[in-house]
């Protein structure tokens, strides 16, 4: 215990030397996390990021859905994204493990209160910083499904939405799965954000709210042909990316809306 905390320590001062300090060599820690994140993540293929709290335990009923939405993802064919700690992240990348033919992803942080990999994981890599971490979280996904969380996780709802309001993202999709714990945010964001026109009523359009996996693992299979045209129009047609996602989307009976579930 005291060595853990003796570590925690040492990793905290780190993190204000550099944050604080101008120092130019932190610019290619930096640079690390980016350059290895975009390596092992830019020919994946078809990828489903899934976020929520460390702290759900394994009995809890968010934490067995996620296992369930992994798997399915996962049998579909779509490589599952999370931030690779435990609770929700455990629980997805758990799920998608069932299925050898696709990754399991987790994409740590290093943190001064220490979070480890979880190890239902085939590619794992740790970042330095959060922001780093961010964008491979969701740069590489067609779709994004948010588990209730915290801090952290509402950090990354609002992140996503930011991103395809301001289209700087086009064509994802964005789920959120516990009608019961986010509706007061959803209540919120009607009732004082657009009431007061901090937002448009089309902005909460971007949200699907739902309990319903089945639902939404269809309309993320759904959603992949929008995906592809907006590669086409951007002049990425040539990209290996692109040619991930269409090998996929010719190779499998989705397009005929014949896949199916094993669950």
């Amino acid at each position: 215990m005291k060595q853990k905390q003796d570590d925690n320590k040492i990793l905290a001062q780190r993190y204000a030397r550099d944050i604080k300090t101008a120092n130019v060599w932190s610019v290619f820690k930096i640079i690390a996390d980016f350059v290895h994140g975009f390596d092992e993540l830019g020919e994946l293929g078809p990828s489903v990021t899934i976020f929520g709290s460390a702290r759900t335990d394994k009995e809890n009923a968010y934490y067995k859905k996620a296992v369930l939405l992994g798997d399915m993802l996962g049998s579909a064919g779509f490589n599952v994204i999370t931030g690779g700690g435990p609770g929700i992240m455990e629980a997805a990348n758990k799920g998608a493990f069932n299925n050898p033919s696709i990754e399991s992803i987790g994409l740590n942080i290093d943190l001064p209160l220490e979070q480890s990999i979880n190890p239902y994981t085939t590619k794992a890599r740790t970042f330095e910083y959060f922001f780093s971490r961010k964008v491979m979280l969701v740069k590489y996904s067609i779709a994004y499904v948010l588990f209730p969380g915290g801090f952290g996780t509402l950090d990354e709802l609002f992140e996503a939405l930011t991103l395809v309001q301001t289209q700087k993202i086009r064509g994802v999709r964005i789920f959120v799965v516990g009608t019961e714990f986010f509706q007061p945010l959803m209540d919120f964001m009607r009732n004082t954000l657009l009431a007061q026109g901090m937002i448009d009523e089309k902005d909460l359009d971007i949200i699907t709210l739902t309990d319903d996996l089945y639902h939404i693992a269809d309309q993320i299979k759904a959603s992949l042909g929008v995906q592809m045209k907006v590669l086409e129009d951007a002049g990425l047609r040539d990209t290996d990316y692109y040619h991930s996602l269409a090998d996929f989307f010719e190779n499998r009976d989705i397009v005929h809306g014949k896949d199916s579930y094993d669950t």
